[in-house]
């Protein structure tokens, strides 16, 4: 294993001192090497827990995947690779009980050559250790190094990436020229800028693997509810179906329609204004249409034309904010021109700023009774007859 070590510190030397390959090669060398196993009465979960750092049931659970394995040899210089690229003893059970055939990957033919080019393309060693650590399925393919500089070039940088792989690995081993440069170039016609691409791959990490039909059937229900392509919540509708799958979109329509009393029309405009109440649960949609019809008395149509309403924190925020709001105009201490929803969208500090602040002198306990309706609370001021 020593030899097969001193080869693969021999080839990463090959290039010149001052490239980033060379300057791999000696970190890879700063690092020991594992302990060698010997051969004779080879016992593979006990390696697994021992060598690899697995807990007993992850041993038990990975060994089926590696009953092949009779010799440490090839686990040992897997092993020794990634000590090299610096990953932590938990890094490498990560590693192990994510990808259990990473230990039988070819360290010469397949994991070297890999770094090697990887280096090339200008990744660094922590960079490389990363990608071994999100995604080492794809390490061991060869394709991964083909690949990867068109997700590079999409996403902006290695490091944008990484959330990414976090969620979903699967994106590197799909078929560039068959599924992803189809499904983004689709994308791009929308009107979906690069960033735009990347943003939707964080919430729908499918939306680029995908069959390129099921991407254009994504993208007609979003248009089906009234989102043209281009707007500036074009994006957003296309997260709230990912969210809720295609699937349960009609359903969650007729909800809406029914429980805020909107007709096709309203709904239309809601949605197109806000897709994110799609996103919102039945309990919670509930909950604020009662607080809006019942309480506050607004109309189902002044809803519909500012729907992001329904987005709102309806315990500390809509409702404490409504509390002052009804404070003030029974006291005549409200402004002309400032209507709940105007008072509901503007951030705390502009809200403390223009409704709780200039009333000290007049009204001395606003701002503890707002807090304490911001805590579920009914101040005595706040209780309308």
């Amino acid at each position: 294993m020593l030899r097969l070590r001193s080869s693969i510190l021999a080839r990463l030397l090959s290039s010149p001192a001052s490239s980033p390959i060379s300057q791999l090669h000696r970190q890879l060398s700063a690092a020991a090497p594992p302990p060698i196993t010997p051969n004779h009465s080879f016992a593979l979960d006990d390696y697994l827990v021992k060598n690899c750092g697995l807990t007993r049931a992850q041993a038990l659970k990975v060994s089926g995947k590696l009953a092949h394995i009779t010799s440490p040899t090839k686990p040992d210089a897997v092993l020794a690779f990634l000590a090299g690229l610096g990953l932590s003893r938990a890094d490498v059970a990560a590693v192990v009980a994510k990808d259990p055939k990473f230990l039988c990957a070819g360290v010469e033919k397949t994991l070297t050559p890999t770094v090697i080019d990887l280096a090339g393309l200008g990744l660094s060693r922590t960079e490389i250790a990363r990608l071994v650590s999100l995604t080492p399925g794809n390490f061991r393919r060869r394709s991964l190094v083909s690949n990867l500089p068109y997700y590079i070039s999409l996403f902006g940088s290695t490091n944008n990436l990484v959330p990414f792989f976090k969620q979903s690995s699967g994106l590197l081993g799909s078929s560039l020229d068959k599924v992803v440069r189809p499904n983004v170039a689709f994308l791009r016609q929308c009107g979906l800028r690069d960033c735009d691409i990347s943003k939707l791959c964080l919430s729908t990490p499918w939306v680029l693997s995908a069959n390129p039909e099921q991407v254009r059937a994504f993208v007609a229900c979003a248009e089906g509810l009234g989102v043209p392509r281009g707007s500036g919540t074009y994006m957003n509708a296309l997260d709230a179906i990912a969210f809720l799958g295609e699937d349960n979109v009609a359903a969650k329509v007729e909800y809406l329609k029914k429980t805020l009393s909107w007709s096709d029309a309203e709904l239309r405009m809601a949605v197109c204004k806000a897709p994110n109440v799609l996103k919102r649960s039945k309990e919670s949609l509930q909950r604020r249409s009662h607080f809006f019809f019942s309480e506050v008395g607004l109309e189902p149509a002044y809803i519909a034309r500012r729907p992001v309403m329904l987005c709102y924190n309806l315990e500390s925020r809509l409702r404490p904010r409504y509390y002052v709001f009804k404070f003030l105009m029974v006291n005549g201490l409200l402004d002309n021109g400032w209507g709940f929803n105007s008072i509901s969208k503007v951030s705390e500090k502009v809200f403390m700023d223009k409704f709780i602040s200039p009333h000290k002198e007049s009204a001395p306990h606003l701002a503890q009774d707002y807090a304490k309706a911001c805590r579920g609370e009914v101040p005595v001021s706040f209780r309308f007859t």
